[in-house]
């Protein structure tokens, strides 16, 4: 067991050396008890998550079966969720936390994995408040992975894959490079701030006003485990702009970290400082399209 999703990052942060606030919903039930646990144990801070008896805590199990050769096959994930909306009064208490851990913060990271609309903590009205806050606190970074709503946010760095990207046809190749480019753009319009699209083994592709910059992969080898590597992308990109690096740069470390992370079989893993500068000290991106930047991180 755990902590997933937003807890991911915050395992990352917490091992790449970053104090870290969680802000988010939990149940008065065992998932939430073990939840909360996880969350201390590796050093996070818990004391602005909003607990409520009216909620499930959402949770992800994913059995495992071992094969004759001594290795483990994923089966089919079985998830227990919230299946209510979040009331007003838990948008309210999520607002307050969220204003509260911005007093002693450099950067917000938001992690929205539900695909039911207004069922979890990222509602449409916590997203609304989410680029008044960008808006007001603009010394601030603040980026955001949403599986399904990537569409919905405003003034912030938003961060997709290619499958999630908004904007595919039914009959679109969602694979072409032209495809994908031509929707981040019409997402950059939208959004305002930026946008990351990753591609996997291809790696990322970073929209700024009227800039498009290739992020090179980082090379991996052996039996890969991609549960949480783009959570742990996530926490390389928040920790690297709070540190003072551009978003290109931002997201390449978060690209280095997330290499690590896949590599650790059975969990979705964590990166320390040693692992990271020892993947950058043994990778080189000659001609995989890095630019001036990328090449001074």
């Amino acid at each position: 067991m755990s902590p997933g999703a937003g807890g991911t990052i915050a395992n990352n942060l917490r091992s790449l050396g970053a104090h870290v606030l969680c802000v988010g919903l939990v149940g008065e039930d065992g998932e939430g008890y073990d939840l909360l646990k996880g969350l201390k144990q590796i050093g996070a801070d818990t004391d602005l998550m909003v607990r409520s008896e009216s909620i499930l805590t959402n949770t992800y199990m994913k059995p495992m079966q071992k094969e004759s050769n001594g290795t483990y096959s994923e089966m089919n994930r079985i998830d227990i969720r919230n299946f209510k909306e979040t009331s007003r009064e838990l948008e309210d208490r999520l607002i307050s936390n969220l204003k509260k851990a911005l007093d002693t913060s450099q950067g917000v990271v938001v992690s929205e994995q539900f695909l039911q609309r207004n069922y979890s903590v990222a509602t449409n009205r916590i997203r609304d408040e989410i680029a008044e806050l960008a808006v007001r606190f603009s010394d601030k970074f603040f980026f955001v992975d949403s599986r399904g709503f990537a569409g919905c946010y405003r003034q912030v760095i938003v961060k997709c894959n290619q499958y999630e990207l908004p904007g595919a046809g039914k009959d679109e190749n969602i694979e072409d490079e032209n495809s994908i480019i031509a929707r981040a753009k019409k997402l950059l319009a939208a959004n305002g701030r930026a946008v990351v699209v990753t591609l996997g083994a291809r790696g990322a592709l970073v929209f700024e006003r009227d800039t498009m910059e290739r992020i090179p992969a980082f090379p991996v080898d052996g039996p890969l485990d991609i549960v949480g590597a783009g959570d742990a992308t996530n926490a390389g990109s928040i920790l690297g702009l709070s540190l003072g690096l551009t978003l290109p740069e931002a997201v390449l470390l978060g690209g280095c970290v997330s290499s690590i992370t896949i590599q650790q079989m059975g969990s979705t893993g964590t990166a320390t400082i040693e692992q990271v500068g020892r993947r950058f000290r043994d990778c080189e991106f000659s001609g995989a399209g890095s630019s001036k930047p990328l090449e001074h991180t």
